[in-house]
């Protein structure tokens, strides 16, 4: 954030976008969280990271820079329709917590039904870029539609929506394999696994901040589940992170550099892990937010491990 942004619950006001969104579209830009991209950045990882991985001599091993195009602009708007959806169903429980009552539905600023709207021109876009890949990447797709509409319902039921969250949130690790193979092997499969111990790591450090109000409103969440163990957890949640996706790599066939210089994401998880403070909240959002870094770190040493490989260096 800036020095210029400030905050109102948890939007950013005076940022770039409340400076270059024209005003009757503000609304529905932070509807879709465009001020806040850290959410499309930890969706399109395991798309670039699968993508990577699977790329082959067609591409001179390395990612298919059409599809990395496609997956970024489908990671943007399907977040968007997430969080429209996601705010949807939980107007009234946003209106009760002081993080969320400025958000565009809770605070009245956009009605259900405009939402409803917004939310059907998003996924027809969404739609468009599914239709843009091979035949079984799109199957694959509209398999993992009933799962996202799921998941706003699940911290109703248990202390760990961040589970559900990883199975929903990190299909890209299966998406970019199916849209560059045409089928599924077992590396997509360990990676898309391994995602989901990322999605508990940082969702985890994402929930601390908000644990007082969730126990007032009486929703759950991994933060209330773990409270003060919550750092051994993390550190358990990281390191099988890293080794799954080691594993993903040796089944990918990527080269040997690839797995020492895996090091480097996994040194940058373990700084999360020692130096977050649970009980900041300003301080679990940053963590939080450095898992964008973490995720281009990983994307470059796959990116190399595939790229050797291609030249024979195995």
């Amino acid at each position: 954030m800036s020095k210029s942004e400030n905050l109102i619950g948890d939007m950013p006001v005076k940022g770039l976008v409340d400076r270059i969104v024209p005003g009757p579209l503000l609304p529905y830009a932070k509807l879709m969280r465009l001020d806040r991209p850290i959410g499309w950045w930890l969706l399109m990882w395991p798309c670039w990271w699968s993508t990577a991985m699977a790329a082959d001599a067609s591409t001179y091993y390395l990612p298919d820079p059409v599809l990395l195009v496609l997956f970024l602009i489908g990671s943007v708007v399907m977040r968007g329709a997430g969080c429209t959806y996601n705010d949807l169903v939980d107007r009234n429980i946003d209106a009760q917590v002081a993080r969320t009552a400025a958000r565009p539905i809770a605070a009245g600023v956009v009605s259900p039904t405009q939402a409803k709207i917004f939310l059907v021109i998003l996924m027809l876009i969404g739609l468009a870029v599914l239709l843009s890949l091979n035949g079984f990447a799109i199957i694959l797709g509209i398999i993992s539609l009933p799962l996202v509409f799921a998941y706003p319902f699940m911290k109703r039921i248990t202390y760990w929506p961040q589970a559900w969250l990883g199975i929903t949130f990190t299909y890209g690790a299966l998406m970019g394999w199916a849209a560059v193979r045409g089928e599924l092997d077992w590396a997509p499969i360990v990676l898309y696994v391994a995602c989901w111990f990322w999605t508990l790591h940082y969702d985890t450090i994402y929930a601390h901040q908000d644990k007082e109000d969730d126990l007032l409103v009486g929703v759950k969440s991994s933060a209330l589940a773990l409270g003060q163990n919550t750092q051994p957890v993390l550190l358990l949640f990281s390191t099988i992170f890293i080794a799954l996706v080691g594993v993903s790599g040796w089944l990918a066939g990527l080269h040997w550099m690839f797995f020492v210089w895996l090091v480097l994401p996994y040194v940058h998880l373990l700084w999360q892990v020692i130096q977050v403070d649970i009980n900041d909240g300003s301080d679990c959002l940053t963590k939080f937010k450095s898992n964008k870094w973490m995720g281009a770190l990983l994307f470059i040493v796959i990116v190399v491990g595939r790229v050797l490989t291609g030249d024979g260096g195995m």
